[in-house]
Formats: structure tokens, sequence, C-alpha cells
């Protein structure tokens, strides 16, 4: 598996890896690289996927998680090429979606415009209290293109989304968690990355396929009414029965001992 990138870093610790944006010097702020190397990079982790429990996905540095799209690269695109810029970050929103194990976003500092929209992609979001987020495209006659029409309405209600959209107003930490938007705030980005990975370990200890399991079809749901999402619910909740965790998990249950998950 390729690690070596110039605007991203991957680091694996057991079961766990951390994926950078980093381009401190640019608040981390998103360019077709950045895109191009977190696609190559998520697309090759969601094919090694069995050798990972867990992603931390976050920025360098202390003052951003990602500040944004590249305005500067962006202000000179003709149509064409904004069209595919916004296809290339929504692809990378979705691997993050489709990867079969958690994705924690860790949110120090900024988190604007497409650093909103790729936190959101994650399972969720942890932050310390100097984040700040936002969806500030329309001050610059934008809207946002990495998902963020789509996304943050799921996560926060529609009239919050289009309120926070429509006026491209900044949201602090308190008020994100309110909005349900962040669900864990720390003071430090250091006692944040601590806690993420603390949360990763308590979700290793279970059994992987059904993790994985949940989160497709929580994923899946999203897009569906209430009665069609229980039909895929219920179809995975049957098939997931012929599965070796489900035995060993019901088995250490009745017997009293910790269970060995195998993720098959």
């Amino acid at each position: 598996m390729n690690t070596k990138f110039e605007t991203i870093t991957l680091e694996q610790s057991g079961d766990f890896a951390t994926l950078s944006v980093s381009r401190e010097k640019s608040l981390n702020a998103l360019n077709a690289q950045v895109h191009t190397e977190l696609k190559e990079c998520l697309t090759q982790l969601k094919e090694n996927a069995d050798n990972l429990r867990g992603l931390i996905f976050t920025g360098a540095g202390d003052k951003a998680f990602i500040a944004g799209a590249d305005i500067v690269e962006m202000s000179s695109m003709t149509p064409e090429q904004a069209f595919n810029f916004a296809v290339l970050g929504q692809d990378v929103s979705l691997l993050f979606e489709e990867l079969p194990f958690p994705v924690i976003a860790c949110v120090n500092g900024f988190a604007l415009g497409g650093g909103c929209e790729m936190a959101m992609s994650c399972d969720f979001i942890y932050a310390t209290e100097t984040a700040l987020f936002g969806q500030p495209e329309v001050k610059l006659g934008l809207i946002p293109g990495f998902g963020g029409t789509q996304r943050l309405s799921k996560l926060i209600g529609r009239n919050n989304a289009k309120e926070l959209i429509y006026t491209g107003r900044n949201v602090k930490v308190d008020e994100a968690k309110q909005l349900g938007l962040v669900v864990k705030v720390f003071a430090t980005k250091e006692d944040m990355l601590e806690g993420a990975t603390k949360t990763l370990g308590k979700i290793s200890a279970n059994s992987p396929l059904a993790v994985s399991t949940a989160k497709s079809v929580m994923n899946e749901g999203n897009d569906l009414t209430i009665a069609e999402g229980l039909k895929v619910e219920a179809k995975h909740f049957g098939e997931i029965f012929t599965s070796y965790d489900m035995k060993e998990g019901t088995s250490a249950f009745t017997e009293k001992r910790k269970a060995n998950f195998k993720g098959e």
C-alpha cells in the first residue's frame, strides 16, 4: 500500500490508523491534489480493510482541521473544471462512508466549507473547544459542492441546515454540539485524539462484522423511507445469523465468557 503522499499522511498503529491532511501553511485547504491523494489512500484502505478496525481523520497543526477548499485554485476554474472538482470531492466523501470500519473526524480549529463537508462524511465528529464549523460558500457566490447541501440537513435537520447555509455564518463548538453536529468536545487536540483512540478501542471489542454491517445499513437507510429502511435492516439482521461472529457472540454470552470475534 502506498503511504507516500505529498499533501496527506497515513500512520497506522496496531488496528487503527490516523489520516491527516498536511497542508498546515494553507490551513489544510482542499485542492485537487489533496482530493486525488485522499481518493487513492481511501481506495487502498477500502481494498485492505481486513488490516484495520478504525480510522481517525484530522488535520495537521493546531489552527485548522480543514479551512475549506482552496479558493485561489477554484477562482480560475471553468464550469467544467468546477463540476469535476465537485465530483472528485464527493467521491472522497463517499469513500469515507464506504469504509467497512468506523471513521472518527477529529476537528480542531477551522472546519469550514469543504472541511465541514469532509467531517460530516465520517461516522461522527469529535472536536476541541477551538473548533469552528460553517458552510460559508454563499459569501463567495458559491454553494457547498462536496455534499454539504445533502448531509447537513440529515445531521441537524432541514431548517437548521438551511439557516446555516443561507447565512454562511460560523458555528462555535458549543452550538455545533447542541445541533447534533458534534458528539464530544475536548479541551485539547491531544485529548481529542486520545479520546478517539479509546472510542475505537471500545468499538473494536465488538464484532467487526456487526459494526461494519450496522454502518452499511445505517448509511443506506439515509436515503430511504422508514418502511424501506426497516426492510433493509431485517434482511441484514437475518443474514448475519449465518456468521461465525453471531454464533460466537451468542455462545460467549450464554457461557459467560469473552467472545473471540473473527469478523466473519
